[in-house]
């Protein structure tokens, strides 16, 4: 009965139409309901399916009228003929050239948003998972010899000494079926998944800003030395902010 009053806030929930209030006490419980959790994962991939299909790219109609006014101008004389059709082409051109950077821009964000759904979903999985890591150890240390051989590539790992943060442990991770580390940190009552992947097998995308996607998980991300790195969780802003800046100084 517990779960039937909060599965039926889930569409509000996956919308952002809960208050706030009622907001933090669902996030609270899928955090421990591995069912409702699945629940809000499945309505969110459904709503990104929705999204997706509705994201197709169509011509803008304003430049079909543009044209047409052109053609119902009166006649112009044979040297002025000639530069309307230069002007049009050049106009064509120019639209045609803004289309495809725009459409460019689309497909690039539509990639960012791929990645960055398929790792919310890895992340909720691990939170509904009860055994969430491979290898289970605060000592980074130890955390980091165990990914020897299983990821083509190294990564360090931050002293948290003195910061809120613990390192819960870690597992391999695949994205773009390329190979990574999935290492879980805790704040508090939060679980913060740190992904890192080798920036060359992964598709084609720039975003560099905070994102907060439909389930409330903050996202931050950032490339370096060949490597992609994305910390996802539902910690507060400042805390995923202070455990990036401390995986960058430690990278």
């Amino acid at each position: 009965m517990a779960c039937e009053r909060w599965t039926e806030k889930l569409d509000a929930y996956v919308d952002g139409e809960l208050p706030a209030d009622e907001a933090r006490a669902l996030d609270e419980h899928l955090r421990g309901c591995a069912a409702c959790a699945a629940e809000a994962l499945r309505k969110v991939q459904q709503k990104r399916a929705i999204q997706a299909a509705g994201q197709r790219f169509k011509p803008d109609p304003a430049f079909r009228a543009r044209i047409q006014k052109s053609i119902a101008a009166p006649r112009p004389t044979v040297w002025n003929r000639r530069w309307v059709l230069v002007f049009v082409t050049a106009t064509a051109a120019v639209l045609l050239i803004a289309s495809a950077f725009l459409l460019t821009r689309q497909h690039d964000r539509r990639n960012e948003q791929q990645l960055i759904s398929e790792l919310v979903d890895q992340h909720v999985a691990v939170l509904a998972s009860a055994n969430p890591v491979d290898v289970v150890s605060t000592d980074r240390h130890t955390v980091k010899p165990w990914f020897a051989g299983k990821i083509p590539f190294t990564f360090n790992l931050p002293e948290l000494q003195g910061s809120p943060f613990v390192l819960v442990g870690g597992r391999v991770s695949y994205l773009s079926q390329s190979p990574g580390a999935d290492l879980i940190f805790r704040v508090r009552q939060h679980q913060i998944s740190l992904f890192i992947f080798q920036d060359q097998g992964l598709r084609e995308a720039g975003m560099n800003e905070p994102v907060r996607t439909a389930l409330s998980f903050e996202v931050r991300t950032w490339r370096h030395n060949g490597l992609r790195y994305f910390v996802i969780g539902d910690a507060s802003p400042q805390d995923l902010d202070k455990l990036s800046e401390l995986i960058k100084a430690a990278g």
